[in-house]
């Protein structure tokens, strides 16, 4: 199994509220991020505020990008997350949407791999999608969310 870590696990590890070292299933399973995941650790690159803050933000989101293999927002991903994304809006079941959550989602659901993720609420509703809290337990809880849309087969 592989596992792709959320941006907000970057953050959190930023801001020194988590340590990546200390997240025992880091240590024992290959991890990716996905593409998107690129345009938002350079999105807050650019958002910094100092010069300082920017060459911090730089230089930690460039070692991420240097280390982790990105996954590719393919076409069997599109796909994915085509009907994910359709499927919410037309059940209108999450009226805080977010499209790059469902593009991590979509991601994992084709390659098999779990979510890293401190805000495990981000992926309520999307089925089939295993997510894992650093914060529950040491990243060892697994948290299968129950159904309410799902890629048809």
């Amino acid at each position: 199994m592989g596992l792709i870590i959320d941006t907000n696990v970057f953050i959190d590890a930023e801001n020194g509220r988590l340590e990546l070292g200390a997240i025992p299933v880091l240590q024992t399973e290959p991890v990716f991020i996905a593409a998107i995941t690129v345009s938002e650790l350079l999105a807050g690159v650019k958002l910094a505020k100092t010069p300082e803050e920017y060459m911090h933000r730089h230089t930690y989101a460039e070692s991420i990008l240097n280390t982790i293999p990105v996954l590719d927002f393919d076409t069997e991903v599109a796909r994915t997350y085509a009907e994910l994304y359709a499927q919410a809006l037309g059940q209108q079941l999450r009226s805080n949407l977010n499209v790059h959550d469902l593009q991590i989602a979509a991601t994992a659901l084709v390659q098999g791999y779990s979510i890293l993720t401190t805000n495990v609420d981000d992926f309520n509703g999307i089925p089939g999608v295993r997510l894992i809290s650093p914060y529950a337990l040491q990243g060892n809880t697994i948290h299968e969310d129950q159904a309410r849309y799902a890629p048809s087969s």
